[in-house]
């Protein structure tokens, strides 16, 4: 099997290789910072880490190209660290591994971290190609993007000097992105005194696995099953109809994802085991053909398990079932003007409750202020009622398309002209960088690009071989003909 690093264009494939050898989830980013840097040094260009973790590159013009707009090519650095549940892989020690598969890069049971390992090695590759001709260039390859955006929310104002802003994390091959979302976070929980589980009562665990996953902002229009929105139905069922008391749940990981996977344990009468398996194996298959043609790996399994020593109580446990069944999920609303771009979205990534404590984490979109803030206040009155503490962070505006921007004309022409066809404008669900830092330098001329990924944040994420190529062309044609100041 081929090594992805003898892959061409071999300046991107060599360097994304480079990359996956060095552990970077959101989070835990000293190593790569520090392998930026070293790169930086050995490729002969200035760098530096600045104060919110983000590493900053700077290449000078190519002779008789000083006169010419400054480019900033931009990517975040991090990873989302997700792998299948029998993987041993631990993200901050062990290099990725990587495979080729037809016409596709992935990895072995883990995320591949293509988003957005992709674009920093093609700003990798950009910084130590000394046949590039080009105006002044500088990287920011920011920190903790899959987190919160945090290394471009405190991106200092006065770090960057270009004109013009590539962002190089989209996710489809002749698309140029030109708005994307903006975000909040909604957090509900709540502190609760367990009661004894009845010595008399037995548990179980519900366990459903094998859910496609994937993006929130990018595939959430897709009609994945999400794995909490799915159990909670079975957990209604189970306490009105089998006596089930609720002690744990867990599900989901990463506030950015659709969760793939949701483990409850319950206890009960031990005569009413049965109804219980019963009513799980008739939930997969309800679950089964509501998601025909959508998700065909899922598992719905339930099994005996040792009691706990404690459980929620009863009220609690009834305001948080009504709560989670009751709260917002999925897509709100489609943009008026482009009927096919979602506008406004909710997904309910995580629920963890154990030990006295339920917290449920949820990512809302919206491309709208004003539905952003529809959403997230319509999410946070469901949680209100159930008499949980609601807490809104992590805000950031949408970007608004800018349909006359110099850069965008410029791609559109090199596009048509490398490959015949015409390149196609696009507003993401997604949240990109872009707002952010255009919110700190507003005069930037600002495009997003990439080759085609496809199910980022989640264990089948890949990456398409023959997109990279033409996508390192355009780069290097378009900062070879980036106008004059």
């Amino acid at each position: 099997m081929s090594e992805i690093k003898n892959l061409k264009p071999e300046c991107i494939w060599r360097n994304f290789h480079a990359l996956t050898q060095v552990p970077r989830p959101s989070g835990h980013l000293e190593k790569v910072q520090d392998f930026l840097l070293d790169f930086a040094k050995g490729a002969g260009v200035e760098a530096f880490k600045d104060e919110a973790g983000n590493i900053v590159m700077r290449k000078p013009a190519s002779e008789g190209m000083e006169n010419r707009k400054g480019v900033i090519l931009q990517a975040h650095m991090d990873m989302v660290p997700q792998k299948s549940k029998a993987s041993t892989h631990n993200f901050e020690t062990d290099p990725i591994e990587t495979y080729i598969d037809g016409e596709w890069v992935k990895a072995k049971e883990t995320t591949l971290g293509a988003d957005d390992g992709i674009g920093v090695a093609a700003i990798m590759a950009v910084m130590e190609d000394r046949t590039l001709r080009h105006g002044p260039v500088e990287a920011l390859i920011t920190a903790d993007e899959e987190t919160g955006m945090y290394g471009a929310n405190d991106l200092p104002e006065n770090e960057l000097n270009g004109d013009i802003l590539l962002n190089l994390d989209s996710e489809t091959w002749g698309k140029f992105v030109i708005g994307s979302a903006g975000g909040i976070d909604v957090t509900a929980e709540l502190g609760y005194k367990e009661t004894e589980t009845d010595e008399s009562d037995v548990a179980v665990k519900i366990s459903l696995k094998g859910l496609r996953g994937g993006h929130s902002g990018l595939e959430i229009h897709e009609g994945r099953g999400n794995a909490n929105k799915l159990m909670v139905r079975i957990v209604r069922d189970a306490v009105a109809g089998c006596e089930a008391r609720l002690a744990t749940w867990h599900g989901g990981n990463m506030r950015n994802a659709i969760p793939f996977e949701c483990e409850t344990v319950l206890t009960l009468p031990k005569e009413n085991v049965e109804d219980i398996k019963e009513l799980v194996a008739g939930y997969k298959s309800v679950f089964d053909n509501e998601y025909k043609g959508i998700e065909s790996g899922m598992t719905l399994t339930v099994e005996e398990t040792e009691a706990p020593k404690c459980q929620v109580p009863e009220d609690i446990q009834d305001n948080l079932i009504d709560a989670i069944y009751g709260c917002h999920n999925g897509v709100l609303r489609m943009i008026p003007a482009i009927p096919g771009v979602v506008e406004t979205s909710s997904n309910l990534a995580i629920i963890d409750i154990a030990d006295g404590k339920a917290v449920l984490k949820i990512l809302a979109r919206s491309s709208s202020e004003s539905m952003k803030e529809y959403i997230a206040n319509t999410l946070a009155g469901c949680f209100n009622m159930a008499g949980m503490k609601v807490t809104l962070s992590g805000s950031y505006s949408g970007w608004d398309p800018n349909t006359d921007s110099e850069i965008l004309k410029l791609l559109e022409k090199e596009y048509k002209e490398l490959f015949g066809s015409d390149a196609v404008e696009q507003v993401d669900h997604a949240g990109l960088e872009c707002s952010v830092i255009l919110g700190k330098y507003p005069g930037l001329d600002v495009v997003s690009l990439g080759p085609t990924l496809r199910s980022p944040h989640t264990t089948t994420e890949r990456c398409h071989i023959p997109t990279v190529e033409p996508f390192w062309m355009l780069l290097k044609k378009t900062l070879e003909d980036i106008p004059v100041k």
